[in-house]
């Protein structure tokens, strides 16, 4: 059971905290607990009608009719909401609130619409990622289960999956080949289907190994595959190790491939950049990498 404080309600849900004691007092929307030495504490329950209502609240209703409301009546509310809602701040909230429930499907049909309306690459720069940066220091900050992330990370990896299908049926309009994968210790398996979907829409030829993949397995794919370029993300792996031996290997290892590096360590770790080893500070980087 998750426990929370009126400081976490107020983080994870944008309402001051001050507003929420008025809202207590005044329209009983919560109920908190009392420990035996008379702290106030929250439930999930609590954080899942709060975001309900704080949802509702941005949308123009009152506080005062909202209270009035039983709760199955504002969860049908905000249902009806989710189907139209295209703003930033409300689709986090709506995705959070699905997040919480796993109501699978309101958080589909909300990706969805963001997916029609803007497109796979603009929905998950402006809508995915904010999520995962905000479940990430919820999850920090102990708001959040694994189970939570879990959840809509597979989501996120069925849409990836989907939108990458399609793209194999169209025939690759440019010459250069592509290696991607994640090393051995490195888990960002989203933002590398990512990378194989920009790689794929800009007409690429790629190869995508996957992830926890060997130093040699690396050497042996550049052998067979003549990639001109090999991508990888460093966020977790080398932490502790040399990320720069790890590059001068693979490049003494392989031919006239160019080695691209992005993530937190190449940065971090200060990786001298030369003819064949590119690095790349950021997602947007690696972006512009690609377009151009």
């Amino acid at each position: 059971m998750v426990v929370y404080s009126i400081n976490d309600l107020e983080n994870l849900s944008g309402v001051k905290a001050h507003t929420l004691r008025m809202w207590e007092k005044r329209y009983n929307l919560l109920s908190p607990k009392r420990t035996e030495t008379n702290i106030r504490y929250y439930l999930d329950a609590d954080l899942q009608l709060l975001l309900n209502v704080a949802f509702l609240n941005k949308k123009g209703i009152k506080i005062s009719k909202i209270a009035e409301m039983p709760r199955e009546e504002i969860k049908h509310k905000v249902a009806e909401y989710s189907d139209v809602d295209i703003q930033f701040e409300e689709q986090l909230d709506a995705l959070t609130l699905a997040m919480f429930q796993f109501d699978e499907y309101n958080f589909n049909k909300i990706l969805d619409r963001n997916i029609e309306q803007k497109g796979f690459k603009d929905t998950m720069l402006e809508v995915i990622y904010p999520l995962l940066d905000k479940i990430t220091m919820m999850w920090i900050a102990g708001s959040v289960k694994k189970v939570h992330e879990s959840f809509i990370v597979q989501i996120i990896r069925k849409k990836n999956t989907t939108v990458i299908e399609k793209l194999l049926h169209a025939r690759p309009i440019k010459s250069n080949k592509y290696l991607i994968y994640l090393p051995e210790g490195e888990n960002q398996e989203l933002t590398l289907l990512f990378l194989e979907y920009l790689l794929r829409a800009e007409g690429y030829h790629v190869l995508n190994l996957g992830i926890n993949i060997s130093l040699q397995d690396v050497c042996d794919a550049c052998e067979a595959y003549q990639p001109d370029y090999v991508m990888s993300i460093f966020n977790e792996s080398f932490a502790s190790g040399s990320l720069q031996d790890y590059i001068d290997e693979v490049l003494s290892r392989t031919k006239n491939q160019k080695f691209v590096a992005s993530g937190f360590v190449p940065v971090q770790q200060r990786i001298n950049e030369t003819d064949r080893c590119l690095v790349k500070n950021s997602l947007n980087e690696v972006i512009d990498f690609i377009s151009n």
